[in-house]
């Protein structure tokens, strides 16, 4: 017996399943994957996702740092 039957072919995908929108860039805070690529991921080819994935490191300054929680609480001197 062979586990071809659970075999999916789905497309590649930097997808980590961390799905927040940020604002400001409109990029997940997750995959770094902007919302319109992520709608169109399905139907891209796999060389189009590939040149996608390939930038995908150098978005992570794009990103807006929160300030809130706990450590914003104490940086303003709150409990």
């Amino acid at each position: 017996m062979t586990d071809d039957i659970w075999r999916r072919d789905e497309p590649e995908s930097p997808c980590i399943k961390i799905c927040v929108i940020e604002r400001e860039s409109r990029l997940c805070t997750g995959c770094l994957r902007s919302i319109d690529e992520i709608a169109a991921w399905g139907a891209m080819s796999p060389e189009a996702r590939r040149a996608i994935m390939a930038e995908l490191p150098g978005r992570a300054p794009q990103l807006q740092k929160r300030r809130g929680g706990r450590a914003g609480r104490l940086a303003r001197g709150g409990g």
